[in-house]
């Protein structure tokens, strides 16, 4: 799960109450569906799906029988997996439609999760405990509501002998939570595109805030997101004995390089996601900040504005490519002189720069040409920005109105990433989706005793059910 919760601006749009849509998800008073909803999610996040000890594969599987048990046939359950990576499977499951003409829908969800340890939890991670109104597990927000939810949906839809106009594809994938493993979509979309093939697709990264006390105060649409790269810095040279500094001190050039890119602040840049954010967030804070945020969309060469709108980190972030460093690494004795100085930098690119350019600019700015710059792989694909599509906006837009009436729907682009990257780079737009929604304070979202409230799954759940439908019947 990549959207960045910021400060702020959440508590300063417009509210209403999210509980009268949340009513019936109140422990002791659910429905059969959300009973049987409760348990396929309490199998999901009780399935270890962690790099370290855990299997995907298995998790795909036990879905996978979910969807056989409510009447899907052989040919429309696709498990895969590589020889290389066999616990780091994925399932793709298909809805027939009746529409000839219309491309599918495709819907997305991750199903691996950050590493957690039982020792550093309250509650065991692998089973899901629900307590005050929260459950609680390794993955109940990033991302397993989402993958629950979509397998619930088509199961809903098979028993109730509903037939949308588009085919609804769901993919369960691997691999989003760590750079470098096996990713269930990239292999998707490499290898078997015609499987996944869709007019759009919707995933995780968009989403509600709540005030902390029970108000849905925002919902989000995610339309784009930054790419990421790490750069490694690097100092060498011959060393020595300490005893005997030398000018070319290799840990002394590297912290200055840092301090250097430190005190850089990237060019400001808008696209129209972000533009639209700026104009509508920012005339929905009525505020100092809102006003400038209004300002710099009108006018971006407005310094006024922009050092006002510079002070919030989420709002900073978003206007502009940040490189930051992560690690460090230097010296090889404690009486020697470094041989060798790095560091990891780690970038999220505003779309349009490559990440070769980036490269090309952390050279530049550090200002030593005894440095060198080696970009890490793997790399992330640069797809340009998906479109603001009112085909998939509309009826979002929509369902916030019933739902959480008179809180907006903005569109937003991510400051983090999300496996949408893969499928925008091969020609299938993907949106973050609204509907459930977090608190504050980041619900410990790959953090310790990670939760989410019982309203916000529930409702959720029956948002993206209907969302789903209103993008699988455009007419």
């Amino acid at each position: 799960m990549k959207r960045l919760v910021w400060a702020g601006v959440a508590a300063a749009l417009l509210g209403a109450s999210g509980t009268a849509a949340a009513s019936d998800a109140q422990p002791g008073e659910l429905r059969p569906d959300q009973k049987e909803f409760r348990g396929l999610f309490k199998e999901l996040v009780g399935t270890d799906t962690s790099l370290s000890n855990g299997s995907c594969t298995l998790a795909s599987q036990r879905m996978a029988a979910r969807l056989s048990e409510a009447g899907f046939t052989e040919d429309q359950l696709t498990l895969f997996a590589t020889a290389d990576a066999p616990r780091e499977g994925g399932l793709v499951a298909v809805y027939p439609g009746t529409s000839t003409s219309l491309k599918p829908l495709l819907a997305i969800a991750h199903i691996d999760v950050v590493e957690a340890k039982r020792e550093d939890w309250v509650r065991d991670p692998f089973i899901l405990h629900e307590e005050d109104g929260y459950l609680y597990g390794r993955g109940v927000v990033d991302n397993k509501a989402m993958a629950a939810s979509l397998v619930d949906t088509l199961i809903r839809f098979h028993k109730s002998g509903y037939r949308p106009q588009r085919t609804i594809k769901i993919a369960l994938t691997c691999g989003e939570e760590t750079n470098g493993a096996f990713n269930g979509v990239e292999w998707l979309a490499a290898n078997k595109r015609d499987l996944i093939d869709a007019e759009f697709a919707i995933n995780e990264g968009g989403g509600g805030v709540s005030d902390g006390k029970g108000n849905v105060v925002e919902q989000a649409m995610q339309v784009g997101e930054k790419i990421f790269a790490n750069y490694v810095l690097e100092f060498t040279n011959p060393g020595g004995h300490s005893s005997v500094p030398r000018p070319d001190n290799a840990i002394y050039q590297l912290a200055n390089a840092l301090a250097r890119i430190g005190e850089y602040s990237f060019p400001l840049q808008f696209n129209d996601t972000t533009r639209t954010y700026f104009r509508q967030a920012g005339a929905g804070r009525g505020d100092a900040v809102g006003a400038a945020m209004v300002a710099l969309a009108e006018n971006p060469a407005d310094a006024a504005a922009e050092a006002v709108v510079n002070a919030d980190p989420f709002l900073h972030s978003n206007l502009r490519t940040t490189c930051v460093a992560t690690m460090l690494d230097a010296g090889h004795a404690r009486n020697a002189l470094a041989q060798r100085a790095q560091a990891n930098v780690n970038c999220r690119i505003f779309p349009g720069n490559s990440i070769e350019f980036i490269g090309e600019e952390l050279a530049r700015i550090a200002g030593d040409e005894a440095m060198t710059v080696t970009i890490l792989e793997p790399r992330r694909p640069a797809p340009p920005q998906p479109p603001m599509d009112e085909r998939v906006l509309g009826p979002a837009r929509d369902l916030v109105e019933r739902y959480f009436p008179g809180v907006p729907l903005v569109p937003v682009m991510s400051n983090g990433y999300t496996d949408s990257t893969f499928l925008t780079a091969v020609g299938i737009p993907s949106y973050g989706v609204p509907g459930s929604w977090g608190d504050p304070d980041g619900n410990g979202v790959h953090g310790l005793n990670e939760r989410i409230s019982a309203a916000s799954l529930y409702v959720g759940r029956d948002f993206l059910f209907d969302l789903v439908k209103a993008l699988a019947n455009p007419d």
